[in-house]
C-alpha cells in the first residue's frame, strides 16, 4: 500500500534559502543601494521570505518602519525587482536566482488585531466564568 507523503509544511531547504534571501534583503535596505524617489530614507524590515518548493520564487513581506506609506514602498520594490535580484543572487550562492515579489507584511497588524480581542470585556467575561466553574470542582 503506497501512502501518499506531503510535507504539512515548508521543507528545511525552504526554510533555509528563504533566511539567506531574508538576509541579503536586510542588508541591501540598510546599504540603500536602490535609487528611487519612494525609498529614500526608508527604513524597511524584512520578517520573513517565503519561498515556492522549487526555490524559484520568493515572496517576501517588507514593513517600512512606522508602517507610513507601506504600499507605495512595495510598488517601489516590485518596480526595482530586477535590480534588486542582480545584487541579491551573488550573495545566496544557488544555482538559480529566485524571483523576487513584494508584498506588505501585515502580521503586525493582525497580532494587534487579536491582541485587542483577547483584551476586550467580552474576552474578560468569558474567561472570569471559566475560572469560577474549575472552582467550583
Amino acid at each position: 500500500m503506497k501512502k501518499d507523503h506531503k510535507p504539512a509544511g515548508p521543507s528545511q531547504r525552504m526554510l533555509r534559502v528563504g533566511e539567506l534571501v531574508r538576509h541579503a534583503l536586510a542588508a541591501l535596505f540598510a546599504r540603500g543601494d536602490i535609487e528611487d524617489e519612494a525609498l529614500s530614507g526608508a527604513v524597511l524590515t524584512v520578517p520573513e521570505v517565503r519561498m515556492t518548493p522549487d526555490l524559484k520564487i520568493a515572496n517576501a513581506y517588507v514593513m517600512p518602519l512606522g508602517g507610513a506609506h507601506a504600499e507605495e514602498i512595495v510598488e517601489a520594490l516590485n518596480r526595482n525587482r530586477k535590480f534588486i535580484r542582480g545584487r541579491v543572487a551573488p550573495l545566496i550562492d544557488l544555482k538559480y536566482a529566485p524571483e523576487i515579489r513584494f508584498f506588505v507584511d501585515d502580521t503586525f497588524e493582525e497580532a494587534g488585531r487579536i491582541d485587542a480581542l483577547l483584551r476586550s470585556d467580552r474576552v474578560k467575561r468569558d474567561l472570569d466564568d471559566d475560572t469560577d466553574d474549575s472552582s467550583e470542582d
